[in-house]
Protein backbone atom coordinates (compact mmCIF):
# COMPACT_ATOMS: atom_id res chain seq x y z
CA UNK A 1 0.00 0.00 0.00
CA UNK A 2 1.55 3.54 -0.77
CA UNK A 3 2.09 6.67 1.18
CA UNK A 4 -1.35 7.62 -0.52
CA UNK A 5 -3.69 5.08 0.44
CA UNK A 6 -2.17 4.90 3.91
CA UNK A 7 -2.70 8.91 4.23
CA UNK A 8 -6.76 8.49 2.51
CA UNK A 9 -7.21 5.20 4.73
CA UNK A 10 -6.20 7.39 8.47
CA UNK A 11 -9.01 10.00 6.86
CA UNK A 12 -11.50 7.82 6.72
CA UNK A 13 -10.60 6.25 9.90
CA UNK A 14 -10.63 9.54 11.04
CA UNK A 15 -14.08 10.22 9.86
CA UNK A 16 -15.80 6.59 10.81
CA UNK A 17 -14.56 7.33 14.72
CA UNK A 18 -15.81 11.16 14.10
CA UNK A 19 -19.39 9.89 13.45
CA UNK A 20 -19.39 6.87 16.20
CA UNK A 21 -19.40 9.53 18.62
CA UNK A 22 -22.33 10.74 17.59
CA UNK A 23 -24.34 6.78 17.51
CA UNK A 24 -25.45 4.29 20.66
CA UNK A 25 -25.41 0.84 20.26
CA UNK A 26 -29.56 1.68 20.62
CA UNK A 27 -29.33 2.56 17.11
CA UNK A 28 -28.09 -0.30 16.16
CA UNK A 29 -30.68 -2.56 17.84
CA UNK A 30 -33.35 -0.97 16.26
CA UNK A 31 -31.85 -1.52 12.88
CA UNK A 32 -31.75 -5.18 13.69
CA UNK A 33 -34.80 -4.92 14.79
CA UNK A 34 -35.65 -3.92 11.07
CA UNK A 35 -33.84 -6.51 8.84
CA UNK A 36 -36.04 -5.07 5.88
CA UNK A 37 -34.06 -1.63 5.83
CA UNK A 38 -30.51 -3.78 5.60
CA UNK A 39 -32.36 -5.65 2.58
CA UNK A 40 -33.53 -2.28 0.70
CA UNK A 41 -30.17 -1.32 1.30
CA UNK A 42 -28.16 -4.42 -0.51
CA UNK A 43 -30.95 -4.73 -3.76
CA UNK A 44 -29.35 -1.97 -5.43
CA UNK A 45 -25.64 -2.75 -4.81
CA UNK A 46 -26.16 -6.17 -5.56
CA UNK A 47 -28.75 -6.63 -8.33
CA UNK A 48 -30.57 -3.49 -9.87
CA UNK A 49 -27.07 -1.90 -10.40
CA UNK A 50 -25.18 -5.13 -11.78
CA UNK A 51 -28.05 -5.70 -13.72
CA UNK A 52 -28.74 -1.88 -15.12
CA UNK A 53 -24.86 -1.71 -15.46
CA UNK A 54 -24.78 -5.01 -17.94
CA UNK A 55 -28.15 -3.64 -20.09
CA UNK A 56 -26.45 -0.32 -20.45
CA UNK A 57 -23.31 -2.35 -21.70
CA UNK A 58 -25.53 -4.09 -23.93
CA UNK A 59 -26.84 -0.85 -25.69
CA UNK A 60 -23.97 1.14 -25.91
CA UNK A 61 -21.24 1.01 -28.05
CA UNK A 62 -18.29 1.87 -26.23
CA UNK A 63 -14.84 0.54 -25.83
CA UNK A 64 -14.78 -3.35 -24.52
CA UNK A 65 -12.13 -2.02 -21.80
CA UNK A 66 -14.42 0.69 -20.63
CA UNK A 67 -17.54 -1.81 -20.56
CA UNK A 68 -15.79 -4.19 -18.98
CA UNK A 69 -14.65 -1.21 -16.06
CA UNK A 70 -18.52 -0.27 -15.62
CA UNK A 71 -19.07 -3.84 -15.28
CA UNK A 72 -16.54 -4.24 -12.19
CA UNK A 73 -17.62 -1.21 -10.94
CA UNK A 74 -21.01 -2.03 -10.67
CA UNK A 75 -19.89 -5.35 -9.02
CA UNK A 76 -17.99 -3.84 -6.26
CA UNK A 77 -19.76 -3.36 -2.76
CA UNK A 78 -20.12 -0.04 -0.99
CA UNK A 79 -17.35 1.80 0.57
CA UNK A 80 -17.19 3.27 4.49
CA UNK A 81 -16.79 6.76 2.97
CA UNK A 82 -20.62 6.14 2.45
CA UNK A 83 -21.32 6.18 6.00
CA UNK A 84 -19.56 9.55 6.93
CA UNK A 85 -22.01 10.85 3.97
CA UNK A 86 -25.08 9.45 5.26
CA UNK A 87 -24.38 11.17 8.63
CA UNK A 88 -23.64 14.21 6.95
CA UNK A 89 -27.31 13.89 4.98
CA UNK A 90 -28.88 13.25 8.59
CA UNK A 91 -29.52 10.02 7.08
CA UNK A 92 -29.67 6.72 9.09
CA UNK A 93 -25.62 6.06 10.16
CA UNK A 94 -26.34 2.87 11.90
CA UNK A 95 -28.40 1.74 9.08
CA UNK A 96 -25.59 2.47 6.70
CA UNK A 97 -22.87 0.84 8.59
CA UNK A 98 -25.07 -2.34 8.94
CA UNK A 99 -25.77 -2.30 5.36
CA UNK A 100 -21.24 -1.82 4.27
CA UNK A 101 -20.85 -4.49 6.83
CA UNK A 102 -23.34 -7.08 5.15
CA UNK A 103 -22.15 -6.18 1.80
CA UNK A 104 -18.67 -5.94 2.26
CA UNK A 105 -19.22 -10.17 3.60
CA UNK A 106 -21.55 -10.88 0.45
CA UNK A 107 -18.91 -9.04 -1.83
CA UNK A 108 -16.94 -11.85 -1.31
CA UNK A 109 -19.10 -14.18 -3.39
CA UNK A 110 -21.40 -11.65 -5.13
CA UNK A 111 -18.80 -9.55 -6.46
CA UNK A 112 -16.99 -12.11 -8.36
CA UNK A 113 -20.26 -14.11 -9.66
CA UNK A 114 -21.28 -10.58 -10.99
CA UNK A 115 -18.56 -9.54 -12.95
CA UNK A 116 -18.27 -12.79 -14.51
CA UNK A 117 -21.75 -13.37 -16.08
CA UNK A 118 -21.86 -9.31 -17.16
CA UNK A 119 -18.83 -9.72 -19.14
CA UNK A 120 -19.56 -13.31 -20.46
CA UNK A 121 -22.69 -12.57 -21.38
CA UNK A 122 -22.00 -9.32 -23.37
CA UNK A 123 -20.16 -10.17 -27.09
CA UNK A 124 -18.07 -6.93 -26.44
CA UNK A 125 -16.04 -7.56 -23.04
CA UNK A 126 -16.69 -11.62 -23.32
CA UNK A 127 -13.00 -11.61 -24.77
CA UNK A 128 -11.90 -9.80 -21.27
CA UNK A 129 -13.15 -12.48 -19.23
CA UNK A 130 -11.00 -13.72 -16.22
CA UNK A 131 -11.63 -15.35 -13.33
CA UNK A 132 -12.02 -12.70 -11.01
CA UNK A 133 -10.25 -13.40 -7.76
CA UNK A 134 -11.12 -11.22 -5.15
CA UNK A 135 -8.26 -11.12 -2.19
CA UNK A 136 -10.52 -11.20 0.89
CA UNK A 137 -7.54 -9.84 3.14
CA UNK A 138 -8.81 -6.45 0.71
CA UNK A 139 -12.12 -6.52 2.01
CA UNK A 140 -11.50 -7.65 5.28
CA UNK A 141 -8.50 -5.31 6.10
CA UNK A 142 -11.05 -2.67 4.57
CA UNK A 143 -13.83 -3.61 7.05
CA UNK A 144 -11.39 -4.23 10.18
CA UNK A 145 -9.20 -0.98 9.67
CA UNK A 146 -11.83 1.74 8.33
CA UNK A 147 -15.17 0.70 9.81
CA UNK A 148 -14.91 -1.70 12.53
CA UNK A 149 -12.09 -0.26 14.60
CA UNK A 150 -12.76 3.36 14.18
CA UNK A 151 -16.65 2.59 14.82
CA UNK A 152 -16.30 1.01 17.84
CA UNK A 153 -13.70 3.17 19.30
CA UNK A 154 -16.06 5.93 18.42
CA UNK A 155 -18.92 3.87 20.51
CA UNK A 156 -16.64 3.10 23.10
CA UNK A 157 -15.11 6.97 24.05
CA UNK A 158 -18.95 8.55 23.55
CA UNK A 159 -19.99 5.73 26.26
CA UNK A 160 -17.13 6.04 28.97
CA UNK A 161 -16.46 9.88 27.72
CA UNK A 162 -19.41 11.68 27.15
CA UNK A 163 -18.07 15.10 28.67
CA UNK A 164 -15.22 15.14 26.33
CA UNK A 165 -16.66 13.72 22.57
CA UNK A 166 -19.52 16.45 23.02
CA UNK A 167 -16.73 18.76 22.87
CA UNK A 168 -14.62 17.27 20.17
CA UNK A 169 -17.18 15.50 17.93
CA UNK A 170 -18.14 18.80 15.40
CA UNK A 171 -14.51 19.75 15.49
CA UNK A 172 -12.90 16.55 14.71
CA UNK A 173 -15.71 15.94 11.90
CA UNK A 174 -14.85 19.08 10.54
CA UNK A 175 -11.21 18.16 10.41
CA UNK A 176 -11.43 15.00 8.91
CA UNK A 177 -14.08 16.20 5.39
CA UNK A 178 -11.36 19.31 5.17
CA UNK A 179 -9.01 16.72 5.16
CA UNK A 180 -10.65 14.61 2.62
CA UNK A 181 -11.07 17.40 0.31
CA UNK A 182 -7.71 18.58 0.63
CA UNK A 183 -6.48 14.78 -0.20
CA UNK A 184 -8.87 15.13 -3.75
CA UNK A 185 -7.59 18.41 -4.73
CA UNK A 186 -4.18 17.37 -4.24
CA UNK A 187 -4.49 13.92 -6.46
CA UNK A 188 -6.81 16.35 -8.91
CA UNK A 189 -3.33 18.61 -9.07
CA UNK A 190 -0.93 15.84 -9.16
CA UNK A 191 -3.06 13.94 -12.13
CA UNK A 192 -3.16 17.60 -13.42
CA UNK A 193 -2.08 16.18 -17.42
CA UNK A 194 -4.95 13.64 -17.34
CA UNK A 195 -7.57 16.25 -17.18
CA UNK A 196 -8.66 17.19 -20.53
CA UNK A 197 -11.36 17.94 -22.88
CA UNK A 198 -11.21 14.56 -24.22
CA UNK A 199 -12.37 13.37 -20.43
CA UNK A 200 -15.51 14.83 -20.90
CA UNK A 201 -17.59 12.23 -22.86
CA UNK A 202 -16.30 9.30 -19.93
CA UNK A 203 -16.76 12.05 -17.15
CA UNK A 204 -20.40 12.53 -18.40
CA UNK A 205 -20.91 8.39 -18.85
CA UNK A 206 -19.61 8.10 -15.29
CA UNK A 207 -22.01 10.61 -13.84
CA UNK A 208 -24.81 9.13 -15.56
CA UNK A 209 -23.93 5.61 -14.09
CA UNK A 210 -23.49 7.07 -10.62
CA UNK A 211 -27.04 9.06 -10.90
CA UNK A 212 -28.09 5.18 -11.65
CA UNK A 213 -27.10 4.09 -8.45
CA UNK A 214 -29.09 6.77 -6.31
CA UNK A 215 -32.09 6.25 -8.27
CA UNK A 216 -32.08 2.69 -7.79
CA UNK A 217 -31.24 3.15 -4.32
CA UNK A 218 -34.02 5.71 -4.19
CA UNK A 219 -36.96 3.81 -6.47
CA UNK A 220 -36.06 1.12 -4.08
CA UNK A 221 -36.48 2.64 -0.78
CA UNK A 222 -39.77 4.15 -1.99
CA UNK A 223 -40.83 0.41 -3.22
CA UNK A 224 -40.35 -1.00 0.05
CA UNK A 225 -41.90 2.20 1.38
CA UNK A 226 -39.01 2.72 4.46
CA UNK A 227 -38.44 5.94 6.25
CA UNK A 228 -37.00 9.28 5.02
CA UNK A 229 -33.61 8.70 6.87
CA UNK A 230 -33.54 4.91 5.91
CA UNK A 231 -33.79 5.64 2.38
CA UNK A 232 -30.69 8.95 2.33
CA UNK A 233 -29.10 5.67 3.96
CA UNK A 234 -29.77 3.49 1.06
CA UNK A 235 -29.70 5.89 -1.61
CA UNK A 236 -25.76 6.66 -0.37
CA UNK A 237 -25.27 2.85 -0.30
CA UNK A 238 -26.46 2.62 -4.01
CA UNK A 239 -24.55 5.26 -5.24
CA UNK A 240 -21.09 5.05 -3.66
CA UNK A 241 -18.96 2.06 -4.71
CA UNK A 242 -16.08 0.62 -3.67
CA UNK A 243 -13.76 2.19 -6.58
CA UNK A 244 -10.60 1.78 -4.13
CA UNK A 245 -11.67 -1.93 -4.59
CA UNK A 246 -11.79 -1.57 -7.82
CA UNK A 247 -8.83 0.12 -8.53
CA UNK A 248 -7.14 -2.34 -6.69
CA UNK A 249 -8.47 -4.81 -8.66
CA UNK A 250 -7.91 -3.15 -12.26
CA UNK A 251 -3.86 -3.49 -11.24
CA UNK A 252 -3.30 -7.11 -10.52
CA UNK A 253 -5.64 -8.39 -12.97
CA UNK A 254 -6.15 -5.94 -15.79
CA UNK A 255 -2.50 -4.96 -15.65
CA UNK A 256 -3.39 -1.12 -14.64
CA UNK A 257 -5.44 -1.03 -17.94
CA UNK A 258 -5.44 3.30 -18.63
CA UNK A 259 -9.13 2.99 -19.33
CA UNK A 260 -10.37 1.31 -16.90
CA UNK A 261 -7.93 2.93 -14.26
CA UNK A 262 -9.37 6.05 -15.81
CA UNK A 263 -13.04 5.29 -15.10
CA UNK A 264 -12.65 4.03 -11.88
CA UNK A 265 -10.67 6.99 -10.52
CA UNK A 266 -13.33 9.10 -11.88
CA UNK A 267 -16.07 7.32 -10.47
CA UNK A 268 -13.93 7.92 -7.19
CA UNK A 269 -13.79 11.56 -7.58
CA UNK A 270 -17.44 11.96 -8.56
CA UNK A 271 -19.23 9.61 -6.29
CA UNK A 272 -17.86 12.16 -3.48
CA UNK A 273 -19.55 15.64 -5.11
CA UNK A 274 -22.73 13.51 -5.98
CA UNK A 275 -22.58 12.23 -2.45
CA UNK A 276 -22.03 15.06 -0.55
CA UNK A 277 -24.09 17.23 -2.79
CA UNK A 278 -26.94 15.35 -2.13
CA UNK A 279 -26.02 15.52 1.91
CA UNK A 280 -26.12 18.94 1.39
CA UNK A 281 -29.59 19.57 0.01
CA UNK A 282 -30.96 16.95 2.65
CA UNK A 283 -29.75 18.93 5.09
CA UNK A 284 -30.93 22.57 3.53
CA UNK A 285 -34.12 20.70 3.17
CA UNK A 286 -34.29 19.65 6.81
CA UNK A 287 -33.35 23.37 7.91
CA UNK A 288 -35.99 24.94 5.83
CA UNK A 289 -38.63 22.51 7.44
CA UNK A 290 -37.99 23.19 10.30
CA UNK A 291 -38.27 26.99 9.88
Amino acid sequence: MGSQQWVLGLVLATMVFSVALELRLDDFKRVAQTPKAVICGLIPQFILLPVGTWLATLLLDLPSNIETAMILVAACPGGSLSNVVTHIGKGNTALSVSVSAVASVIALVATPFNFSWMVATNPDTAAWLQTLAIDPSAIWWSLLMLLAIPMALGLLASHQMPTLTQKIRKPLGHFAVGALLVFIVAGLIKERQLLTLGLLPLLLLVVLHNASGLFFGWITSRVMGVSERDRRAVMIEGGMQNSGLALGIIAVQFNSDLGMVTLASLWGIWHIVSGMGLAFFWRRKDARLAA
